[in-house]
């Protein structure tokens, strides 16, 4: 487990329960901080609330009205240089990234979201 990983909170924003526990549970084992939502609004309420949260991972439909586009955007807001990681099981969605982000397509291959995770939050080795 890298240490370094411990100094950094991602919120997971996933509306099917067993992905965001799977997430959850396997960055927590390699090491990083956490947060869950399983809607938009209520990832929005949490960055308001933890302005300690240094990337996202969110899917990009989520149930009601602020998807995962407007989660990133708030994120962004808050943190221009937070890196996101934006989950779909729809590849067309990809198209909208930003500069900092990645997509991953569903299924997700937990091996690659934690090398995601360490490629674009953790510092390059000295």
């Amino acid at each position: 487990m890298n240490s370094k990983r411990t100094n950094y909170t991602c919120l997971v924003v996933e509306d099917e329960w067993l992905l965001r526990m799977e997430l959850v549970d396997e960055l927590q084992s390699a090491g990083w901080s956490t947060l869950e939502a399983s809607t938009g609004e209520e990832a929005l309420a949490l960055l308001d609330e933890m302005p300690a949260v240094h990337f996202l991972i969110t899917d990009i439909r989520l149930t009601g009205p602020v998807d995962g586009w407007g989660v990133a955007d708030r994120f962004r807001a808050l943190h221009p240089n937070g890196a996101v990681i934006y989950v779909s099981a729809n590849p067309d969605l990809a198209a909208r990234r930003l500069p900092g982000s990645v997509f991953l397509g569903k299924p997700v291959e937990m091996r690659s979201v934690l090398a995601t995770c360490d490629a674009l939050v953790l510092p390059p080795a000295d």
